[in-house]
């Protein structure tokens, strides 16, 4: 319970003004921002401007909940989405003058502005950009930039020092590298690419000392739950910091280096709810990977005194987390440690993840020590990197840590581009594009995403997409490879019961390649017979779907993917896009009734206990009313003829008045329904009984009634 007590803590650090407070007037001027977050891919990744990862599970000041580290962020199946840790930040150390000085975003157990540990200073805003086209319908479309990197690059600058480079601000036993850290985040949502998020920091140094033998690091408070699993803001809620255990993995990737990962993991994975890893690695620097030592350190939360395990004890000064980041944690033997020579014993771990030495040059023919003169830069790459355990696997292991293998070397492929050997060297055969630099970042790419139209009714949904995929150059082959389209969708229910998405449909190119269905099946045609468009809302449409025989009431939701050709010469299979990008989520229904003889109804009626749509807890209910206008008022009354509710009604309505319809998803209904979660107009729960029911049409005036049953 100590460390809930802690998080409450941040909520007012965090949400409030008191974590930049102290000083905004004495160095700061730019804002600290904390409500960033990537997410473009499944991995939704909180990056501050100060430093530091993640926002520590914490409402922000709108009252929404954003991800910390949290995999799959987008998905239904709630069993998949893990939160990873409540904070992880940069450590950044090296030698001035003889004297080991670290500085860091975050240290165990320091939530408060102006103590030890909170050391790195905001130096501008975060800035977004995206390499997704302004053309598509995507919402990261308007941050496109031909500059970008990836789907969502996040630009930080931030530093070390106050007002000069040897100001420490008056943070006790703080002494500032005097260094400018410029940081930039890469995040995708290719399917193969969509578990990682890329960290590149840049440092400056802006002292009038030289620096020697810098290394940066990633001090991480994991904590791997689900929060579907246990609700951690219920008083006497939340999950365990104690059943975690963590590793350092020296396998080796397909081109024979070591991939140097640190990680945790649940032990028990919660029954099903937390079967995830999250892990840290460097990618690469400046300096040529052969020359760079990837270290690994663990130790229990604010435990600087281990006596069970000595070596695994927090660092309580500069020269200490010095020692720990260049140096590599001994390994044990014997019952008290797991096969791979770590802690057996499940606990509050955290780990720190660093590598080094970097600098501008090298003061050693070996390359074992480098240096920072004023002035001069220096970079490292690190990955965050999640994956769902491989599954019929029991226990921490190289199998069931499979998945994490091949989301890091994604990682890793992207970092590296044309630099396959990581020498920072382009040796023949390696500058595809002749341009003379070494191009980092790129990944096979698929067709994008369509853009898509959903037309809702009852029991039916009409699918319509455009055709801007078909014309898409592949950047690694610069062949135009588009092969075909897949139809998504699924109805969610409480218990899972259903998979996340069903293939609907699948059309492809008449070729050497797969089916060769054709398009005729859902091509749009004139009355010609000759390939034509669609259009709505001042949009040209090629293509449609439509979807009947469907529930009206249920969650439902949609996707269109665009996939290639693949590449056998390559080794590549074909590529898909994401099924998350275009989803786009429906209640199907009645549409605006705009007849004289129209007439509301109620479903389910009777209403019995509860809906299967219904979701946990008394809010979550609700029954729904159809057969509106499009602007009405539903008044509810009991059969002793007390009002027990009035609800205002518009055809643009998509649920936000019921929890347990998330507005956040923004669905498309049919503008004929409205639900009601029977909860009274004095915030009281209904009881069972027979209910009276009168909708007034808005625009006519006319007053229509009704009646439906509750049995609970």
């Amino acid at each position: 319970m100590l460390r809930i007590f802690f998080l409450l803590i941040v909520v007012v650090n965090l949400c409030g003004q008191s974590r930049v407070g102290s000083r905004t007037t004495i160095s700061q001027s730019v804002s600290d921002e904390y409500d960033k977050f990537t997410s473009v891919g499944q991995l939704g990744l909180t990056i501050t401007n100060f430093g530091i990862l993640g926002n520590g599970w914490n409402r922000m000041e709108d009252g929404s909940i954003h991800p910390s580290c949290e995999y799959k962020q987008y998905t239904e199946t709630l069993r998949e989405q893990v939160e990873h840790f409540s904070y992880a930040g940069l450590w950044v150390g090296g030698i001035v003058n003889g004297q080991r000085r670290v500085s860091t975003a975050i240290v165990d157990g320091v939530f408060e502005a102006g103590d030890e540990g909170f050391e790195l200073f905001a130096d501008g805003p975060i800035t977004i950009q995206s390499s997704i086209a302004s053309t598509t319908q995507d919402s990261m479309a308007k941050y496109y930039s031909p500059y970008a990197i990836s789907h969502q690059d996040m630009i930080v600058d931030f530093k070390d020092y106050g007002t000069s480079p040897t100001d420490g601000l008056g943070i006790s036993n703080h002494n500032p590298l005097g260094l400018d850290i410029h940081l930039e985040a890469y995040a995708w949502n290719y399917s193969y690419a969509d578990a990682f998020v890329i960290l590149n920091y840049t440092f400056t140094n802006m002292s009038i000392d030289t620096i020697k033998d810098i290394y940066a690091g990633i001090w991480m408070d994991a904590s791997v739950a689900n929060f579907n699993y246990t609700d951690y803001y219920t008083p006497g809620g939340g999950f365990t910091w104690y059943d975690n255990l963590d590793g350092f993995d020296r396998s080796l990737d397909d081109a024979g280096f070591e991939r140097g990962i640190g990680y945790q993991y649940d032990a028990d994975g919660d029954d099903g709810w937390a079967e995830s890893y999250i892990g840290i690695s460097i990618l690469g620097s400046n300096v040529p990977m052969d020359y760079i030592q990837t270290n690994y350190h663990q130790w229990v939360w604010t435990n600087s005194n281990n006596s069970d395990y000595p070596s695994y004890s927090m660092p309580i000064d500069d020269n200490a987390r010095y020692e720990k980041m260049s140096s590599r944690v001994a390994l044990g033997t014997g019952p008290e440690y797991t096969a791979e020579g770590f802690p057996a014993s499940e606990n509050s771990w955290l780990f720190l993840l660093s590598a080094g030495p970097i600098g501008s040059r090298s003061l050693s023919p070996d390359s074992s020590s480098w240096s920072l003169a004023p002035g001069d830069t220096c970079s490292v790459a690190f990955t965050v990197v999640c994956a769902r355990w491989s599954p019929g696997v029991g226990g921490d292991s190289p199998v069931q840590r499979n998945n994490l293998y091949v989301n890091y070397d994604w990682a890793q492929k992207a970092y590296d581009g044309e630099d396959k050997n990581r020498n920072n060297v382009l040796d023949e055969g390696e500058d595809t594009n002749n341009n003379q630099i070494i191009d980092r970042y790129i990944l096979p790419a698929p067709p994008p995403s369509p853009n898509m139209e959903l037309i809702v009714e009852s029991n039916k949904v009409t699918l319509y997409w455009q055709n801007n995929a078909e014309s898409f150059l592949d950047p690694v082959s610069q062949q135009q490879d588009f092969e075909g389209y897949k139809v998504y969708g699924a109805r969610k229910t409480a218990n899972e019961s259903l998979g996340e998405f069903t293939l609907l449909s699948e059309n492809d190119i008449k070729n050497n390649i797969g089916y060769n269905t054709g398009f005729s099946s859902i091509q749009i045609f004139n009355d010609f017979g000759e390939p034509d468009s669609f259009e709505i809302n001042g949009v040209f449409y090629h293509y449609k779907f439509v979807n009947e025989d469907i529930k009206d009431g249920w969650l439902n939701y949609y996707a269109v993917t665009a996939y290639d050709q693949g590449d056998p010469d390559a080794n590549l299979e074909s590529l898909e896009s994401s099924v998350y990008a275009n989803r786009i989520y429906v209640y199907s229904g009645e549409p605006v009734s705009k007849k004289d003889n129209w007439q509301p109804t109620v479903y389910p009626n009777p209403y019995k206990g509860q809906a299967i749509w219904d979701s946990y807890g008394s809010r979550n209910k609700m029954i729904w009313f159809r057969g509106l206008p499009e602007k009405a008022e539903i008044r509810i009354f009991s059969l002793a003829g007390d009002l027990v509710d009035v609800i205002q009604h518009d055809e643009l309505y998509i649920g936000e008045d019921i929890s347990n319809i998330d507005e956040r998803k923004k669905p498309i209904m049919s503008g004929g329904e409205h639900a009601w979660d029977l909860i009274t107009m004095h915030d009281q729960a209904t009881a069972s009984g027979l209910y009276l029911f009168t909708v007034e049409n808005k625009v006519t005036g006319t007053i229509k009634e009704g009646k439906f049953l509750i049995i609970k």
